[in-house]
């Protein structure tokens, strides 16, 4: 039979290991000022600042698209009913809600073409 090799010894005893680096990391002075999270930490910092400031863009410009489209939609709605009440009353207004000028008055007791002198 041949023997069993080394290796299955250290799977034995994980705990050997975790000493053994906790005592390198005490060897090495460590200053929490001098750590920094390097290029990378300040590259993605970075794009994700860059991510939430178009993601913000974009949403200023939806809402603002949003209300413009509702101000529009109540003011067609408003000029829709003041139509249909100006249809109702037998009164035509324009856009600007006066009464269009024409020729048949109704306080004019005079014929069309008639003239007072």
């Amino acid at each position: 039979m041949t023997p069993k090799p080394a290796r299955d010894s250290v799977k034995e005893s994980p705990m050997l290991v975790v000493p053994a680096l906790t005592f390198l990391a005490e060897d090495e002075e460590f200053d929490p000022n001098t750590v920094t999270p390097g290029i990378w930490g300040f590259l993605v910092t970075f794009l994700i600042m860059v991510v939430v400031v178009l993601l913000i863009l974009d949403m200023v410009r939806r809402i603002r698209r949003t209300n413009y489209r509702a101000e529009v939609r109540e003011q067609l709605e408003a000029e829709a009913r003041d139509a249909e009440i100006a249809e109702a009353d037998g009164q035509a207004t324009d856009a600007s809600g006066e009464a269009p000028r024409g020729d048949n008055d109704p306080n004019d007791d005079e014929p069309d073409g008639a003239s007072s002198r």
